[in-house]
C-alpha cells in the first residue's frame, strides 16, 4: 500500500525557517496534485500549498510569499520550504493528494513557532 509520511518538522522561532518532506513509498507524487495541509489546535484542516503534476503551484493566501512547494521525481519526495514563521503557523503538517483522499492521511509532522 503507497504510504506519505512527513517529516521535517520541529520547534522554531518566530521569523525562522523549516523544511518538511514527504517521502512517497510510490510514485503518487510525480503522477497527480499533491499539497500540503495542515491543522492547527481546535481548528479544521486547511490546505497550505498544492504543486501540479506540470509543476506550477498554488498558495494559500497566508503563506504566499513565505512558503514555498516543491518536489523532486526522481526522490518520490514533496517538500514545503517555510520562511518568515509566524507563531500562527503553528500546526501539524501532512501531505496528501489534491484533493486529499483518505487512505494517504499520515501521522503528520508538528511544527511549532514560539520564543
Amino acid at each position: 500500500q503507497v504510504q506519505l509520511v512527513e517529516s521535517g518538522g520541529g520547534p522554531v522561532q518566530p521569523g525562522g525557517s523549516l523544511t518538511l518532506s514527504c517521502a512517497d513509498s510510490g510514485t503518487i507524487i510525480s503522477s497527480v496534485p499533491v499539497g500540503w495541509y495542515r491543522q492547527a489546535p481546535g481548528k479544521q484542516r486547511e490546505w497550505v500549498a498544492i504543486i501540479y503534476t506540470e509543476g506550477s503551484t498554488s498558495y494559500t493566501d497566508s503563506v504566499k510569499g513565505r512558503f514555498t512547494i516543491s518536489r523532486d521525481n526522481a526522490k518520490n519526495t514533496l517538500f514545503l520550504h517555510m520562511n518568515s514563521l509566524k507563531p500562527e503557523d503553528t500546526a501539524v503538517y501532512y501531505c496528501n493528494t489534491r484533493p486529499a483522499l483518505l487512505k494517504y492521511w499520515g501521522q503528520g509532522t508538528q511544527v511549532t513557532v514560539s520564543t
